[in-house]
């Protein structure tokens, strides 16, 4: 379950790709509002070990670990949106300002073209910065709700049953 060339110690260590895999899309299918409870079951002999006893820490702390990791990956994402939008609004005005000096001194028929180029690319340079406010942050908000949620989940250790002689 835990990445075994991982040099931390047990309840610091990465999760492997296909078990994070697995519970975020577990978690994904159930819903937000379903509660959720994960059981692991292990050998009977393994079920009361130290390791055992530490697993649910282990996942939990990963689960956090993940979530500060798209935290901040959200918070970055916002900060470009932040300084492209304070980019494309220079940029758009300037357009707006060049549109109107530059059509102060030509004929309106053929200024059309250069009246609707600058205006169309001032626009064109809010476009991510619009994306982003708009749309980009949404699935990083609902993968970190998502995430918490696998942080706090209740996890039961089991022991698998064995099979009789």
């Amino acid at each position: 379950m835990f990445h075994t060339l991982d040099p931390a110690p047990f309840r610091e260590k990465d999760l492997e790709e296909a078990a994070e895999r697995y519970l975020v899309d577990a978690c994904r299918e159930v819903g937000m509002r379903i509660p959720l409870k994960v059981v692991v079951y292990l050998p009977s002999d393994e079920a009361e070990s130290p390791a055992a006893r530490s697993l649910p820490e282990a996942v939990h702390h990963y689960f956090h670990y993940r979530e500060r990791q798209v935290r901040a990956d959200l918070l970055q994402l916002l900060r470009y949106g932040a300084a492209s939008l304070a980019i494309g609004l220079m940029f758009l005005a300037a357009c707006l300002l060049l549109r109107r000096v530059l059509l102060g001194h030509r004929p309106p028929l053929n200024g059309s073209f250069i009246n609707e180029g600058l205006l169309i690319l001032g626009w064109v340079a809010m476009w991510r910065p619009i994306e982003i406010f708009l749309y980009d942050w949404w699935p990083l908000t609902r993968r970190r709700a998502l995430l918490r949620r696998l942080a706090s989940v209740p996890l039961e250790i089991r022991a698998w049953p064995t099979a009789g002689p």
